[in-house]
This record gives C-alpha cells, structure tokens and sequence, in this order.
C-alpha cells in the first residue's frame, strides 16, 4: 500500500506558510523588513506554482528567494526555501538530492527557535524515507521529531497529520497494530473538520486497515469515500490525492481477484501519473534544479575565497607584530638574546606559513573541484539540448520533405537556422578551449551573402520588436551572388553582433552594412559594420568585452547573457584570419566592425555543388533496428531510414532490443546510449557477450570525445553525434555493413 502523501507536504509547506508568515511578521518588521516581504512573497507564489505542477516557475522562485535570504542572513527563510526545493526535487527531479536539501533546511532551523519549521522539515524528511526509500523505521523517526515539535507548539492540524502519516508508515510494514492507534486518535478532530485532503487520507487508510482485516464491504465503502472527497473538486491538488487512492484501491481489487475492477483503476492511477509526473516537468526541474546547485557552488567558492582573504590578512598581521618585536629587541641592545628569539619566530613562522600553505592547497582542490562540477554541469546543458535539436532538426527537414510547397518558407528557413545556430553555438561552449588553440577548421560552403544576412536578421525581428527598435540591412550590389566559405561560422559571427546590438537598443535602429572592401585574385574581401544607437560602452570598458564570462554593466537595463558571446565572436574573426574593432561612445551607440575575404571560383562551386548532389538512395534493402527512448527521436530516426530504402524497427530499450535479436535477423543496430533501465554501452556488451558480430552505431547527443573511447572499448563499430547529417549517417551504415558482409 503506498500512501498520499501530498495532503501533508502542500499543507506543512504552503498554507500553513503564509500563516507562519504573517505570525512572525513582527519579528522582522524593524529589521530588513522590504527584503523579508519580498521573500516571503517569492516563497508564497512559489508554493502556489508546486501546487499547480509549475516545478520550473517554482525552483526559479525559490531560488531567487534564497538568494535574498542567503544576502540578509536569515536562517528561517533559508530553511522555508531549502525545505521547498527539497519538494520539487522529490516530485520530480532526484530523491538523494531532496534528502540533501531537506537536511539543508533542517540545519538552517535547528539555528533558530522556530519550531515550526523544524516541524515541517521532520515530517518532510519522514515522507521521503517512507514513500520513496521505503525506510520506515527512519521515517518514523522523523516523524516522531516532528510530532514532538507539533505537539510543543499545541499545533492540533499538524498533530493530526502527523499521527497520519506515522500510521501510514506502520501500515505499510504491516504493523497495523501499532498503526491503527495513530489512526484512532485523529478520528473525531477529522470527522468535525472540513479538511478535505486529511478526509481522503484517513479513508484510504481506513480502507486498508480492513482490507486487511478481511472486512472486505467496509474497505471498499472507504475507499469509495476516499474518492468521493477527492472528485469534489478537480484541480491539481485532489488529482494528486487520487492518483495515489486510485493505485490503493486496485491492489484491494487484485487482492480480491476482482481483476476487472483493478485494471479500471489501475488505469485511472496511470492516466493521472502521466498527466502529474510527465518527463517534461521532469527535465525543466533537472534544468532548474541545476541552476539551484550551481549557485550553491558558487557560495562554496565564495566562502573558500573568504577564508583565503582571512588567511592572508592574519599573515599580514604576524609580520607587523615581528617587525615591531625586533625593533624593541634591537633597542634593548640584547644581542644575543634577540638572535634566539629571532630563531624561534621564524621557525613559529615556518610552521605557520606550512599550515597556510597546506590550507591554501586544500582551498586550491575544493576550487579545481567547484570548476569541475562547473563543467560537468555545461556538459550535461550541453547534452540535454543537444538531444532537443535533433528533434526540431529532424521534424523540420520531415516537413520540408513532405511538403515541397513550403522549401521556401521563410519562417521554416528561420527555423532550420536557428536550429543550426543554437547547435554551433553548444558546440562552441564546450570547445572554446579548441578555438583559443586554433584547431577549429573552416568549412567551405556556396551561399549568397544577401539571403545569409537578412535570413539572420529575419529571425532577430521578435527582439528587435519588444524593445521597439528597427533593423535594416545594406548590402553592396558589388558583391558577387555566389560566395565559397564557411557561412555558418560568419552567421554565427553577425548573429551575435546584431542580437546583441538589439538587447542593448531601445526606441533606435540597428542597421547591418555589408561592402565589398577589395578583391586579390580569386578572393573577395567583405567589409561587415553592425551599428546601434544604443547606450554605447565606455571606453575603459572596450577592451574588457571581448574576455570570456565578462559583462560589462550597462545603466539602462539589466542584460542576462552568458557573457561568451563577444569572446566566441572575436576568436571565430581570428579563425578567418581577421580581427574585430569597436567604435562607442556611452549614449550614442556602438559600431563593431571586421573584413573577411570568401573565395569566388567557378570551378570550385560547381565541385561543391556536385558533392551535395548525392544520391541517398541504395538498391540493398537493409534491416535496421533502431534503439531509442525519445519519442520524436524515433519518429526522426525512422523517417531517415525509410527515405534511404531501409526496413525499420523501433525498440524503446536495450533488454526489448535483445529480445528481437533473439526473434529477427538485422543488418545493423542505431543504439542511443542514455537510456533507462540499461544504457547502450551495457546493451551492447550483452550483445557481444551472446557472441553476436552485428554491427553496432552509436547515436548520442553527448560529446564525442567523452564517449568515444568507451563505445569502441564496449563493442561498438562506430559514433555519430545528434543532430547529424542525414548523409553522413546512411554512408556510415552502408560502410559498416559491407566490412560486416566482408569479413
């Protein structure tokens, strides 16, 4: 039997909040008392987004709360916005991390004499290890403490829930003995009051209780009960209720062997499942939550760049004492005693500079190991995105595919490069190393200039629309229509240019000139100035803009970004062999401006032209089995396979994939390698185990080079990174299907 356990968690952690609240109000009315309305405002508007299942708007709340309270150094508040986020990581993202947050939140309470809280948090910690560790006997620990706090408080609705969920935790180690007097005692206060949630808990419970007595009329007339209080009203909060009655109430059925009436609610709990806890409120939390934790390492760090300050200013002090000591033994004339005390400071001074060398050197780890967690986190953004994208990469060339009346659309274009752009960009945040080491390589592609500019400025106009400005672009008649060079690195170059020009425009213009500045040879150089008129930059700050992570502060607005933008910019210029030059002056605007030079070959473009004319097609009808996860990943996947001739399966898993392996004959397997239940690297070595020489392609949206080594080290023939070529993928499988047919 599992338990609701979301009448008592909303209750002890939202409503009864704004009651705390307004309780305390006057503890903090003379003291920070904006600062403490503000947060107090956050957490209540937060609480009401978990209960709407908003997990994102709610972690974004919580964590714009905790850092208010983290700057005023309010251990309540502290411990209210750990206990919150400890909820939405238990709903929706990781169990061990919302024991992690609870504990953080019983820290900050146990520092105050707010009992409350520590209430809250004790019951918060027992729901989590009785309903998703299933550790009851240290729920009910907790549960106790928290008990005891109500009990210290004469809370009578936080005893009741309490003495609920200790029963439920009895109940569910079938200890109904111990159970059921927990139960009892909540009885007459639930039956007098018009608590709904509490209502459907202790009939659900009621329910199981004679279930378990056999006293099969009187459970199933409770949990109708139970279920009767939760349809009153249909909202997110008596949906969660149910859900969770209607799972109950199925096991009694089964248990009954009245299989009819347990998969009808079986069914109604799986439907109200998907609906509640979906895998997209689950990544926004993974996302939200990540930007929690990475500013909870930021703190780390500061606190280690704090203590370091402390060190170094008692350093600094022991040396001024030392001076003044000598000159008082030098004016005694105590030679020889000074030249003994001398040796002893120094040899104190040895140790003591030892010591703060070994606590420098650990500060140094703790940095190395926050920068490391730093890139950890970029790596796995990177992945989840990346994932995304083959999505609306694929959907799009689907669409493209199907429809041939809409090649042309404009807004599809857009689409297809924004796609492509938001691509290079990930690529460029975890290779900027690469780019500063210059082994980033050019690619030479046909484009036309004039489509390339107003196609980036096309997809700019919503920005360019909220802050009311106008975008204009003038392009020379002079240049030619056909240029050879990467595009997409250009694009990139002059997107960020104008969309940061746009963020930093308000009622103004920004205008794209593009000139043809001279031609050597067979080579054009273009001349590209992207003007504002803006709030300009201040000339001490013009050669600060171009470092990584730097944002220069601007007095018209705050302006969030990642600060790489004009970093990426100038050293993709330095890849073309160029460089970039600034002209600003603050309130008249900003003009950046860079020459590049593009090949203008005939022979060449009709040589590039021929290489994308490549006929996809084959003649062998080959049989792939395709393993995947992702919904529209599949649908992209199999769309490819059926425009190049190939018979296609799809299988969600890695066990499925080696059941139909045991069933049908392929030529060759996709495998996805973040999966559940069992990833592709352990898929395949099962494969290989059962002595199966099939070749196998990795498809995955992590960085090559961090799997590379262990997908070749596993079995695996080969890797292709999302989104892909299209191209790209079919010649690769026709090349490991003929070395298969070779050997």
């Amino acid at each position: 039997m599992r338990l609701s356990k979301l009448p008592d968690l909303i209750k002890k952690n939202f409503f009864i909040v704004l009651l705390f609240s307004l309780l305390n109000w006057t503890s903090y009315a003379q003291e920070n008392s904006k600062s403490v309305k503000k947060i107090e405002s956050l957490l209540s508007e937060a609480g009401d987004a978990f209960v709407d299942l908003e997990v994102d708007k709610s972690l974004n709340l919580t964590k714009q709360a905790l850092n208010d309270a983290h700057a005023i150094n309010d251990n309540v508040l502290m411990a209210k916005c750990y206990n919150l986020i400890g909820l939405n990581f238990e709903e929706f993202y990781d169990v061990k991390k919302s024991i992690e947050y609870y504990n953080k939140a019983l820290h900050h309470a146990n520092l105050t004499k707010n009992d409350s809280i520590k209430c809250w948090v004790n019951n918060n910690l027992g729901n989590v290890y009785s309903y998703r560790e299933n550790n009851f006997n240290k729920s009910i620990e907790y549960y106790k403490k928290g008990l005891a706090y109500a009990k210290k408080i004469n809370d009578s609705i936080e005893i009741m829930y309490t003495n609920l969920s200790i029963c439920g935790a009895y109940f569910a180690e079938e200890d109904f003995t111990n159970g059921i007097q927990f139960l009892q005692t909540s009885k007459d206060f639930i039956d007098k009051s018009d608590l709904v949630e509490a209502k459907i808990t202790q009939s659900t419970l009621y329910g199981s209780y004679y279930s378990y007595l056999n006293q099969n009329q009187k459970a199933e007339q409770y949990y109708l009960t139970a279920i009767k209080y939760g349809t009153l009203n249909k909202d997110n909060l008596y949906e969660s209720y149910l859900c969770d009655v209607y799972q109950d109430f199925s096991n009694f059925y089964k248990k009954n062997r009245n299989f009819e009436k347990a998969l009808y609610y079986l069914d109604l709990h799986e439907q109200l499942v998907k609906k509640i806890y979906n895998d997209d409120r689950a990544k926004k939390a993974k996302l939200s939550g990540n930007s929690i934790e990475f500013d909870e390492y930021e703190r780390k760090i500061d606190e280690f760049e704090e203590e370091i300050d402390v060190q170094y200013a008692s350093l600094r002090q022991s040396k001024v004492i030392t001076g003044l000591f000598l000159i008082l033994l030098l004016t005694l004339g105590l030679l020889t005693y000074n030249y003994y005390k001398n040796s002893k400071l120094r040899e104190k001074l040895n140790k003591k500079l030892v010591q703060a060398n070994q606590e420098l050197l650990i500060a140094k780890e703790n940095a190395e190991e926050a920068s490391r967690l730093k890139t950890q986190f970029v790596s796995t953004i990177s992945h989840e995105l990346r994932t995304p994208l083959y999505g609306v990469v694929g959907i799009t060339n689907i669409i493209l595919d199907e429809h041939k009346e809409l090649e042309k659309s404009p807004h599809l274009n857009s689409l297809k490069f924004s796609a492509r752009y938001l691509l290079s960009l990930v690529n460029d945040l975890l290779q900027i190393n690469k780019i500063e080491e210059n082994r980033v390589s050019l690619e030479n592609m046909i484009f036309n200039m004039s489509d390339e500019i107003n196609t980036i400025a096309d997809s700019l106009e919503f920005i360019a629309i909220k802050n009311n400005n106008t975008i204009s672009t003038e392009i020379d008649t002079d240049i030619p229509e056909y240029l050879i060079g990467d595009k997409l690195r250009l694009s990139q170059v002059v997107l960020n240019l104008l969309s940061n020009a746009l963020k930093f425009t308000k009622d103004g213009e920004v205008k794209v000139i593009v000139n043809q500045e001279r031609v050597e040879g067979n080579r054009y150089f273009i001349n590209f100035k992207v003007q504002d008129t803006g709030v300009g930059i201040a000339k001490e700050d013009q050669d600060k803009i171009f470092d990584k992570f730097v944002q220069i502060e601007r007095k018209e607005g705050d302006y969030q970004g990642t600060g790489l933008g004009l970093s990426i910019v100038k050293k993709l210029v330095e890849v073309f062999d160029s460089s970039i030059a600034i002209e600003s002056e603050l309130g008249e605007g900003t003009t950046f401006s860079f020459t590049i030079g593009f090949l203008v070959d005939e022979s060449k473009r009709t040589e590039i032209i021929n290489n994308f004319e490549v006929d996809l097609s084959t003649s062998n009808l080959y049989k792939i089995l395709v393993v995947e996860d992702n919904k529209i990943n599949q649908v992209v996947t199999r769309k490819i396979l059926q425009n190049s001739n190939f018979e296609c399966r799809v299988v969600d898993d890695g066990y499925t994939a080696i059941d139909f392996l045991e069933k049908e004959k392929f030529d060759l397997i996709l495998m996805d390698i973040n999966m559940p239940i069992i990833n592709g690297f352990e898929t395949t070595k099962l494969i290989r185990k059962k002595g199966n020489t099939i070749p196998i392609i990795a498809l995955t949206a992590f960085d090559k080079q961090e799997v590379s080594e262990e997908a070749l080290s596993c079995g695996m023939n080969d890797v292709i990174i999302k989104p892909f070529d299209s191209a790209k993928l079919i010649t690769v499988i026709n090349s490991c299907i003929q070395n298969e047919n070779a050997g």
